[in-house]
């Protein structure tokens, strides 16, 4: 991110980038902030592709051509599975005679860091992985934040928001401007504060489904399966968080196992204190091979789902019950 963020500052940049990984909020920041540095609102010289299945001669037709009346042309390519597949060899080939008037943004949910293209980005340009922030970092920004309007929070009271709103920066950002609406006049934000007004996230809800699951719950696992699917949550999404969630589990199991604590472990999972302190007493509660025969149960399931052996919704509902 340093590097974007230098790049942003002295106007020099390089003819490639690719965007990266989970964090949604800075992948979205950092592509904006990088479109308003080369084109602001030029829209004569800026290009947006989306999605999988682009024209690749269409794009590199557009990189050939000189930008009109300005100094560069962008070309802002997203989810475009490209640095996922064996499809881009044009692209690969085109990028070192590409005019050093273009400029190529590349935004990516999921890469190969085996593909040709993510190869050649890397080589040519730069990559820019935007991971999950840890606790600290989220504090520490979350605080600024609230600074900036002039309020002030103590550790445990950010600990408990954190733990109310989880680790997407988006999701923290607009809780924390309800934060600062609601304690308007008043320049200390309180438990009760958070307590009263943060939403309590969809993680918050798979980590008490996991609990109803594991402990053949499956009545209360199942009326928060129904509260999500009500909150429109995509039920393939719903098999990945429970599937992330079982392999947490296993993964703070192991270490505590090797005698490692809630921080060391936090550490080394790079996952927030307070949520390896929720994790600690479900992994202390079963055994390694019950929570491996749950994560095995996840994969049989996305299994199902991709083959059509199962309609999606019925499967995951299938993997809450445990009936097959």
């Amino acid at each position: 991110m340093k590097v974007l963020a230098q790049d942003i500052k002295t106007g020099e940049f390089k003819p490639v980038y690719l965007i990266c990984g989970e964090e949604a909020f800075l992948k979205k920041s950092y592509k904006n902030r990088m479109k308003d540095a080369m084109v602001g609102d030029d829209t004569m010289n800026f290009h947006y592709f989306e999605g999988k299945g682009l024209d690749l001669k269409e794009i590199i037709s557009l990189a050939d051509t000189m930008p009109f009346f300005g100094d560069r042309r962008l070309i802002l390519i997203e989810d475009s599975g490209l640095f996922k597949s064996s499809g881009a060899d044009a692209l690969v080939e085109y990028l070192p005679q590409m005019p050093d008037t273009t400029c190529m943004l590349f935004v990516e949910n999921e890469v190969d860091k085996r593909n040709r293209l993510y190869k050649k980005v890397k080589d040519l340009g730069y990559v820019a992985e935007m991971e999950r922030q840890d606790a600290r970092q989220l504090g520490a920004w979350a605080g600024g934040i609230l600074a900036k309007e002039g309020k002030k929070i103590t550790g445990r009271t950010m600990e408990l928001f954190l733990s109310k709103t989880g680790d997407d920066m988006e999701n923290i950002r607009m809780e924390l401007e309800k934060l600062i609406s609601y304690t308007l006049g008043r320049d200390v934000i309180t438990d009760q504060d958070v307590e009263e007004i943060c939403t309590v996230r969809v993680t918050n809800k798979i980590f008490e489904m996991v609990a109803a699951i594991v402990t053949r719950n499956t009545r209360k696992a199942m009326d928060l399966y129904e509260d999500l699917i009500t909150l429109r949550e995509p039920p393939m999404r719903i098999l990945f968080l429970i599937a992330r969630q079982f392999n947490q589990i296993l993964q703070v199991k192991e270490l505590m196992n090797q005698g490692m604590e809630k921080n060391g472990i936090a550490s080394k999972l790079k996952m927030q204190p307070f949520v390896v302190g929720k994790t600690m007493p479900q992994a202390k509660s079963f055994s390694r091979e019950q929570i491996l025969s749950y994560v095995n149960l996840c994969v049989d399931t996305e299994e199902a789902v991709k083959t059509g052996r199962l309609d999606e919704r019925l499967a995951v509902e299938l993997l809450i019950t445990r009936q097959y």
